[in-house]
Order: structure tokens, then C-alpha cells, then sequence
């Protein structure tokens, strides 16, 4: 296990006890460098959405909690937020909540001459996501070569 992932892991394990008391439900935690500075982000949600408030409660919880535990050797910034309306689907979960909903799917290398693909969301597995295109077509990708799927959205 990677260094970023012990780091993710044990923000994840930290926060739990926290997010369950509020009943909000932890997305994703990740540790970045972005700019030549560390990020610690954990990404929270709630039914009918996440306020700053909210993440100010947590945000506030858990860094006296890694002050205490200190277990990052970095410098870096801890952060709270909403996984907003682009957020990519990881977990099982993600993909439960999302099925019969229109997904974006990015793949790391063209297939059909095409990268980017749009469809509602019919199965998935360990290894594979199908989606149904507008022809009523089913198109399977390997989430190996997923860059990244994420709920479509239309302004």
C-alpha cells in the first residue's frame, strides 16, 4: 500500500465515527498534490445536499483529530466539502445509487475513434460498466479503461 493510500485510509477510519454521528455520508477522501501543495480533502454528502456549515462542523472535528493523531509526514491542507454535481462514481455504492441514471464515460485511449461517451447506466460489475446509448445499443467498457464515469448533467 502506497504512502497516499495509508494516508486515505486512516483519514477514512478517523472520520467515520464523525460523519455517522452527523448521518452524512463520507464520498471519498483523497490526498493530492496540487501546486506544489498537499491536500487532505474528504468529500461529504447528506439527503437534499451538504452545507458549509456542515462541512465546518467536520472540518473543525477532524483537525483536532490529526493534530492529535499525526500521522501525515507532510505539510498540507486539510479540507471539507460537497462532491458536487460532476463527482466520479468509486465505490460500489456510487454505481448502486446511479443505475438506471445518464453517465459520462472518458476512457484513456479512443475506442471507435471516440473518448467520451453518454448513457444510462444498466450493470456493472468488479471488472466491467455497461451503459445503453441513445440507440438503445449497450456498450460495455473494462473500468480499466474508465478514465473517468460520472453522473451527466445538462445546464
Amino acid at each position: 500500500m502506497s504512502r497516499r493510500e495509508i494516508y486515505e485510509q486512516r483519514t477514512e477510519e478517523l472520520l467515520l465515527p464523525i460523519i455517522e454521528e452527523y448521518q452524512f455520508e463520507l464520498v471519498d477522501v483523497e490526498y493530492v498534490k496540487e501546486g506544489g501543495n498537499w491536500y487532505l480533502r474528504a468529500y461529504i454528502d447528506k439527503e437534499g445536499g451538504i452545507t458549509v456549515d456542515d462541512c465546518e462542523v467536520v472540518s473543525r472535528r477532524m483537525s483536532a483529530l490529526l493534530d492529535e493523531q499525526d500521522f501525515i509526514e507532510e505539510s498540507y491542507i486539510f479540507e471539507v466539502s460537497s462532491p458536487g454535481l460532476g463527482r466520479p462514481l468509486k465505490k460500489e455504492k456510487d454505481f448502486k445509487r446511479s443505475l438506471g441514471k445518464e453517465v459520462e464515460i472518458r476512457t484513456y485511449r479512443a475506442i471507435d475513434k471516440e473518448k467520451e461517451f453518454y448513457g444510462v447506466l444498466k450493470s456493472y460489475d468488479e471488472t466491467t460498466v455497461t451503459i445503453e446509448v441513445e440507440n438503445q445499443e449497450e456498450k460495455v467498457f473494462a473500468k480499466t479503461d474508465i478514465a473517468l464515469i460520472r453522473l451527466a448533467f445538462d445546464f
